[in-house]
């Protein structure tokens, strides 16, 4: 599975749409979040609860997701330290948090736990919207206020 940050016609249900609500001004990020919510979408699609589909589905994805949100995060957290948020260090904590209770659900999966993918796609769906109408405005906020801010290191 490729994620993909550009809204397509192809997807069978949009279960959570992106909103400008969730914009936060910077480009690279607002891509990175559909991109996020597109997958959220396509993990509820799968979810058809038959545990072999559902299994076989989340062990072809989850690694290419994990990476993205790795690079996600490190794009977020580069423009935090490049202009200085003084909020880093937190905002930094609660990505460390969440990738942690991702790679918790999927040892459990290696190992044989049940993977409900409809409970999945929940926890996905809110902790994203939350974490971005909650902790990622406030570096949009501070990056508004700015008049330094930059989106390179040249």
């Amino acid at each position: 599975m490729t994620i993909n940050t550009e809204p397509t016609s192809s997807k069978p249900k949009e279960h959570v749409s992106w909103s400008d609500s969730y914009s936060l001004g910077v480009k690279i990020v607002d891509d990175q979040h559909k991109g996020l919510l597109n997958f959220v979408n396509d993990l509820f699609n799968h979810a058809t609860g038959k545990e072999e589909d559902e299994r076989t589905y989340f062990k072809s994805v989850i690694n290419e997701v994990l990476q993205y949100v790795k690079m996600h995060f490190t794009t977020e957290e580069k423009l935090m330290t490049m202009n200085r948020f003084p909020g880093y260090a937190e905002h930094k904590k609660a990505h460390d948090e969440f990738k942690l209770v991702v790679i918790k659900s999927v040892k459990d999966f290696d190992s044989g736990e049940q993977l409900v993918l409809e409970k999945f796609a929940n926890f996905l769906k809110d902790w994203i919207l939350t974490h971005i109408a909650k902790v990622d405005k406030q570096y949009a906020e501070y990056f508004k206020k700015s008049p330094t801010f930059k989106m390179t290191e040249n």
